[in-house]
């Protein structure tokens, strides 16, 4: 899936750990299963929640965002480069995480999946 060459990617192979990672996928995707470690703010409350994740943010770092395939991080990429962020769309989201062998876990800790 393109949204064209004004929106800042990277592939999920490019990632590492420790990477500031934002997951902008609704409450139900998330309890299934996520990156470990990442910020979750769904894209539907994202506006309303966006002090979280400039208090969250690493002050000179980058934010990658992720969702389900990359859409809706796309859209949250843009906004945040409108307000001067260093973010970057995580192509094909969880979807590509998942299958690339990256852990998705569950609030408790345990194995989660991608919905």
């Amino acid at each position: 899936m393109s949204f064209g060459a004004g929106v800042p990617t990277v592939q999920v192979a490019d990632l590492k750990d420790g990477d500031f990672l934002l997951d902008v996928r609704e409450d139900d995707e998330w309890k299934a299963g996520h990156a470990e470690g990442a910020l979750h703010i769904p894209i539907s409350e994202f506006v309303a929640r966006y002090g979280e994740l400039t208090e969250a943010a690493p002050q000179d770092g980058r934010v990658h965002v992720i969702c389900r395939s990359g859409g809706r991080s796309a859209q949250v990429t843009m906004y945040l480069a409108q307000q001067g962020i260093d973010a970057v769309n995580v192509d094909g989201g969880m979807q590509v995480w998942e299958s690339a062998g990256r852990p998705v876990v569950t609030d408790d800790g345990q194995q989660g999946h991608v919905l």
